[in-house]
């Protein structure tokens, strides 16, 4: 009898440890990881969540970028890390949702590897094009993209990330088939478009807005299903006839198996951080749109995850486009 006491004794002084844990929990660095280049939008929202979430947790955070494989490299890390909570993500629809479908052998299984923190934000994707590009409209540039799609080039962030996706599902609606150009980030990728050394991208809201408002890119169409505040003057594609979604979202991970104790409270401090007004109004003003507090659970992220992977797979399937 004396064995079932002595287990029955420890599962209990070991679920009254979780709590006490978390409650001393961070005690020290911790380490966010963007599965993408320096200077993108991920990167841009990570760090100013990562800067605020330190404050309020007490402790310093380390952002590190590790790109690769549409976001998979730095997912798989935090997939394998230590789940003790000192690890964590800002993942995307392209590392949690597309990439399921549009790899043939994706690093890691996007449901059971992770632990589900927080949905943050939901960003629009825009189609922008060299100054240069004969075409005012997206009915002018269907047009010319189907002349002319031999000769043509469409830049993203990589393969798999949310820009590449946005100009898969376009050129799918146009009935083109248009050579795609990966760049190791969004970043490079807008680079050449405002050279003129790329026709155009589908790029994140974040990441085009200052260029747009400089007039460095055309931008012809927003792809979500309402104009963006940010950019009112700028009609959705469906406006214009063409029935095309393009979007992503970032979400906080963390390794499978975390108490759920950490995950409530790094819940907690990323919520807050979201409401900071300087963290905020910053994000919202590059056309991030930051989710109500209900979709901003644990429990939620985790059917949310499921649903997106659902979405994107008949479109990533339609396309053809498969990644090996």
């Amino acid at each position: 009898m004396t064995k079932p006491i002595y287990c029955a004794t420890l599962a209990l002084l070991l679920g009254l440890a979780g709590p006490a844990i978390a409650e001393d929990f961070p005690t020290r660095t911790m380490t966010m990881i963007i599965p993408f280049a320096a200077g993108g939008p991920t990167d841009l929202l990570g760090r100013l969540i990562a800067q605020r979430m330190g404050e309020i947790l007490g402790q310093t955070i380390v952002v590190e970028n590790v790109g690769g494989a549409g976001g998979m490299a730095g997912s798989k890390r935090t997939a394998d890390a230590k789940p003790d909570g000192y690890t964590f993500e800002i993942g995307t629809v392209g590392t949690h949702a597309q990439n399921q479908s549009l790899y043939e052998h994706p690093l890691y299984n996007s449901v059971t590897d992770f632990t589900p923190v927080a949905l943050i934000a939901e960003v629009p994707i825009v189609l922008i094009a060299r100054k240069d590009l004969p075409v005012t409209n997206l009915k002018e540039f269907v047009a010319y993209a189907k002349t002319n799609q031999a000769k043509m080039h469409f830049g993203s962030g990589g393969a798999g990330a949310a820009s590449h996706l946005g100009c898969v599902v376009l050129n799918v609606a146009m009935g083109t088939d248009i050579t795609h150009v990966p760049y190791k980030g969004g970043g490079l990728a807008m680079q050449d478009v405002i050279a003129g050394r790329m026709d155009f991208e589908c790029e994140i809201m974040t990441t085009v807005k200052s260029h747009i408002d400089a007039g460095d890119v055309k931008a012809l169409a927003i792809l979500s299903e309402t104009r963006s505040p940010v950019e009112p003057n700028l009609p959705t594609a469906i406006e214009q006839g063409l029935d095309v979604r393009a979007y992503t979202w970032n979400a906080m991970f963390l390794p499978k198996g975390v108490p759920p104790a950490i995950v409530a409270k790094l819940n907690s401090a990323v919520v807050q951080a979201m409401k900071t007004p300087a963290v905020r109004d910053r994000l919202q003003g590059f056309g991030a749109q930051i989710v109500s507090d209900d979709r901003a659970t644990p429990d939620y992220l985790a059917g949310f995850v499921k649903s997106e992977i659902a979405k994107w797979a008949a479109p990533i399937k339609a396309s053809g486009v498969t990644v090996k």
